[in-house]
């Protein structure tokens, strides 16, 4: 995967940074990101689904995938000419020897990705209104100033706050195939990194008298 977005990057004379930046930075791209994001879609069937014309959409989608934040998974022949079908560039889960073993390009490409697809995931829902009038909606972020250990500790903390999430989605399933509720899809992240900018340590910490 890596090597064919570093061979798209050359091409382009874009870093991964850009990539990322270019993808998010349009609505209908947006669009098109989360609606690849669930599954693999020819540009007519995207165009249906969020509703923009198909032109636009196409180049959209063309520029997207030169620049490899998309790719194609499936060519099929449509009469005379090849229809092509797209999903969001994909990222396998990686244990923390495999991300140890990246090299600094391929640490900086599936990071980038992953962003992209969880900024397009929360901007598509912020312009849909999903982010009001739910007091279970859940928005927060900090700095933490951590030393060594105290980053490790935050690491471990969520790790296990992530097989916390996929067990209460096990449980919500079950009962969900037994009562016939229907699901709603949620986005969660956990994110955790070292701040671009130092930030002024805190005095005293907030949580000692």
């Amino acid at each position: 995967m890596a090597e064919v977005l570093e061979k798209k990057q050359g091409q382009r004379r874009k870093g991964i940074e850009e990539v990322v930046a270019y993808a998010i930075s349009h609505r209908i791209r947006v669009k098109i990101l989360i609606v690849l994001n669930e599954g693999t879609y020819s540009p007519t069937e995207v165009a249906e689904i969020i509703d923009e014309p198909l032109n636009s959409v196409s180049n959209h989608m063309r520029e997207l995938a030169d620049g490899g934040s998309i790719e194609i998974v499936d060519t099929k022949m449509r009469r005379n000419f090849s229809q092509h079908f797209y999903r969001a560039t994909q990222i396998p889960e990686y244990s923390r020897e495999d991300v140890e073993d990246m090299t600094m390009f391929e640490s900086q490409v599936t990071a980038g990705l992953i962003i992209q697809s969880l900024v397009a995931e929360v901007m598509a829902s912020l312009w849909a209104g999903k982010m009001n009038g739910d007091p279970r909606v859940c928005l927060t972020w900090d700095r933490l100033n951590l030393d060594d250990q105290g980053r490790e500790e935050l690491l471990h903390e969520q790790e296990e706050s992530r097989m916390r999430q996929l067990k209460i989605e096990e449980r919500s399933l079950i009962r969900a195939a037994e009562s016939g509720e229907e699901t709603v899809c949620c986005v969660t992240s956990i994110l955790g990194f070292e701040r671009a900018r130092k930030a002024p340590t805190p005095a005293r910490s907030p949580f000692r008298e």
